[in-house]
């Protein structure tokens, strides 16, 4: 059942990125990660009640307390580098950057929670290794130094590096405590983090200025984003962390589809190749 649950997460997260650009064409990045941030944390907590685990709160340890805190730093982080990265970059090029996350986490996996590297999941790293430099496309990226438009790599980078530590920390902190809950408590570290982050920034008053359109996609994504997490979390308490993850990065293959048909992103057939490394390493990380 974990795998459903598994890619489950694929497709919510697949058409995240997209709600999401629709919604920060004009909209600050920050300020789109703290109103989406507060949808995530309605629709976690509703979960939460309906399946009944809020009673468990105060049951949960200090040690649990600690990693879901922890975790949702990480998150926060995350999701405050991904926004950033797809309002200056190409959905094409920002994702495979973000999903290559996997490595990382495969080798946080195998250093902090003891799950061995098999030979066929070596094979995946490197395959998602060279499909991913193979999206970025070295001469594009060039020209984007020339013209001083670089940055959305370096927060991409920042997205997937946090994003690892998002689903180690995440793994040791769900398994003490309800996937629902532990989801939940983890969205309002998030919740907290981006709002100090508007703050700090001094972009509080450019809410109003938000288009009723784009304010109409953040929710959207911010409900996408809650529902790939329940998936994830709950796939992540019964599976393998080395597993799940993979899984869960095939919502590249959601993303590039979608960006085609909304945004008219094409892939070059360089990028085409490095897709189909990226999916064959995933896959490859799926044989026992």
């Amino acid at each position: 059942m974990w795998i459903l649950f598994a890619f489950g997460s694929a497709f919510f997260a697949g058409i995240t990125a997209i709600l999401a650009k629709c919604g920060i064409r004009k909209t600050d990045s920050t300020v789109a990660t703290a109103i989406r941030t507060i949808v995530v944390l309605a629709f976690s907590w509703l979960m939460v009640f309906v399946v009944g685990s809020q009673a468990d709160i105060v049951s949960i340890d200090r040690k649990t307390w600690l990693f879901l805190i922890l975790s949702g730093l990480a998150t926060g982080a995350s999701w405050l580098c991904y926004f950033k990265a797809l309002q200056l970059g190409d959905i094409n090029k920002v994702v495979p950057v973000d999903k290559s996350s996997v490595i990382l986490t495969m080798l946080l996996a195998f250093l902090f929670l003891n799950e061995e590297i098999s030979v066929f999941g070596g094979i995946g790293v490197v395959l998602i290794a060279v499909g991913t430099f193979l999206m970025i496309e070295k001469k594009n990226v060039e020209k984007e130094k020339q013209s001083q438009k670089k940055r959305w790599l370096l927060y991409a980078i920042g997205s997937a590096v946090f994003a690892s530590l998002t689903s180690i920390l995440g793994k040791i902190g769900i398994s003490g405590v309800e996937s629902n809950l532990g989801t939940a408590i983890r969205t309002a570290v998030v919740l907290i983090m981006a709002w100090a982050m508007v703050f700090v920034t001094k972009k509080v008053q450019t809410i109003r200025e938000i288009p009723k359109n784009e304010l109409g996609f953040i929710c959207l994504s911010g409900i996408a984003t809650g529902a790939s997490w329940l998936c994830y979390y709950r796939a992540l308490q019964d599976g393998p962390a080395s597993v799940v993850v993979p899984i869960d990065k095939l919502s590249i293959l959601v993303t590039i589809v979608f960006s085609y048909f909304v945004f008219q992103e094409r892939l070059s057939k360089k990028s085409g190749i490095g897709l189909a490394f990226i999916v064959a390493g995933t896959l490859f990380m799926l044989i026992p």
